[in-house]
């Protein structure tokens, strides 16, 4: 049975109306997945021997490296869950067509979970496990010890999977808990308080007492079976499938009337973030883009990062959001379409969208300049080249991508397949790689300051020409329409 839904599949992927694109993104995405990998597989081969470094040079206070990792299991695993929050798709995604067909339930659920099972974000932890374990018993742990510790870890990653069924509709929950492990980890690492002396303890049990493994492995089973007996009972059309509808809220939007013609549309927007799933955790991880350019400062990279952060952390809404026009209105754009809608005015209440949250997120990334002038520099530089040129090109990037957008999930919000094309990856070498090119022609002539204005005066030029950029662009949605259309009707 399972071998005939994967052959089902495997047509439905291949007779596909976007199958060249989705062909191309699953072998990006296979190559980078791969390299993931193999990535946690070094990573869990040299760990044991990297700590031991440490310990042994007084930067780790901890008896053995299976120690240290036992620490801060905790993140790991905390970690895990959200990435799998955020990015897993739930077993129901492609189950509805099944229910046409002559499937018991009892089948289709088994199938639809059993692919969680061996999904990647269950594989990528093996990949560091396994070889860590190796080098446990190479050097000498004990073997039952260390094989019962190694299932343990297995078992509660596959726990985890089956969690994150039952958390994928439950933001209430869920973002409370990212914030209390969040501030865990703060007053941590500031010293008042260590949650990891508490959890240690407990992976250490897991070598210590072998047989304890049964202990996450029973919990995952039950998990398991209780997620089958709950999908079995909602596995209805008109039921538990079906798309939910809330009770409509009005706001008051009239000081958006100032923008003429264009605040119908600057209206709708502000009505989808707030009432959406998707295009609010579009709209929150856009701010979290701000902290992007922490990473760059703990491992010290070069000089030409920081405008790259900088892009990021100033345009993280802009990027993911207007990467995604005309899509966000996918449901009813036929029906926009048929009413003659003047692309100017829709494609400006974008622009203007991006515009606005841009200024907000470069505001509050001016806290950058604790980290010294040229951060700061950076960031404003990064901001006007954001709003005069990227605004414009990522909406021209929009058009190429036909993605229908299910806005009652936010999973897929930072992308889908479809949006990975030749077009859409051309246009990220104005987007990402000419800002950089500017900065370096010119701090290695000049000074890094002089880089920065000269990617401020890219950025100046851009909104100068703004109109003209926008007339092509409207072209594009034009000869696009009928195609982009033909796109949103494709079933998935």
């Amino acid at each position: 049975m399972f071998k005939l839904f994967a052959s089902l599949e495997w047509k439905s992927f291949f007779r596909s109306a976007a199958f060249k694109q989705n062909l191309f993104f699953k072998i990006f995405i296979g190559f980078f997945a791969v390299l993931f990998l193999l990535e946690f597989a070094a990573l869990g081969a040299g760990s044991f021997y990297i700590l031991e470094n440490f310990i042994e040079d007084g930067n780790i206070l901890a008896s053995d490296p299976l120690a240290v990792i036992n620490q801060f299991l905790i993140y790991w695993f905390a970690v895990d869950l959200i990435f799998r929050y955020f990015f897993q798709k739930m077993p129901v995604a492609n189950i509805k067509p099944l229910l046409y067909l002559p499937f018991t339930k009892g089948k289709i659920v088994q199938y639809a979970m059993g692919k969680t099972v061996i999904s990647f974000f269950n594989i990528l932890p093996a990949f560091f496990f396994i070889p860590f374990s190796i080098v446990l018993l190479i050097e000498g742990y004990d073997p039952l010890g260390v094989i019962g510790w190694h299932l343990a870890m297995l078992s509660i990653t596959l726990l985890l999977n089956f969690l994150n069924i039952f958390l994928n509709n439950l933001d209430k929950v869920f973002y409370p808990v990212v914030i209390l492990i969040a501030g865990l980890a703060t007053i941590q690492y500031y010293g008042y308080f260590d949650i990891t002396s508490y959890t240690q303890p407990m992976f250490d049990f897991f070598y210590s007492q072998p047989w304890s493994f049964v202990l996450p492995l029973a919990l995952a089973v039950f998990s398991g079976q209780y997620a089958y007996v709950y999908f079995k009972k909602q596995l209805y059309l008109d039921a538990g499938l079906k798309t939910k509808h809330e009770t409509a809220t009005t706001e008051n939007l009239d000081f958006l009337n100032r923008f003429g013609k264009m605040s119908t549309y600057l209206k709708n927007d502000v009505k989808l973030i707030r009432r959406n799933k998707r295009a609010r955790t579009t709209f929150i991880m856009g701010f979290l883009f701000m902290f992007y350019g922490l990473y760059f400062i703990a491992v010290g990279q070069g000089e030409w990062m920081k405008v790259f952060a900088a892009l990021f952390c100033t345009g993280g809404f802009l990027f993911s959001f207007g990467g995604l026009v005309p899509s966000w209105d996918s449901s009813y754009y036929k029906l926009m379409m048929a009413q003659n809608i003047p692309y100017r005015e829709f494609l400006l209440s974008k622009w203007w969208l991006m515009v606005v949250v841009t200024g907000f997120s470069t505001l509050l990334s001016c806290f950058y300049v604790y980290f010294g002038l040229e951060w700061l520099y950076a960031i404003l530089a990064g901001a006007v080249y954001n709003i005069g040129l990227n605004a414009s090109i990522t909406l021209l990037g929009g058009a190429y991508v036909k993605t229908p957008i299910d806005l009652t999930s936010n999973k897929k919000a930072f992308g889908d397949s479809k949006a990975f094309n030749v077009k859409t990856l051309l246009l990220t070498i104005p987007k990402m790689i000419l800002p950089v090119i500017i900065y370096y022609a010119f701090s290695l002539t000049i000074s890094s300051e002089a880089g920065f204005i000269a990617i401020a005066a890219t950025g100046l030029l851009g909104l100068l020409f703004r109109d003209k950029i926008l007339t092509i662009v409207e072209n594009v949605y034009k000869n696009e329409k009928y195609d982009t259309i033909a796109a949103y009707a494709q079933k998935d």
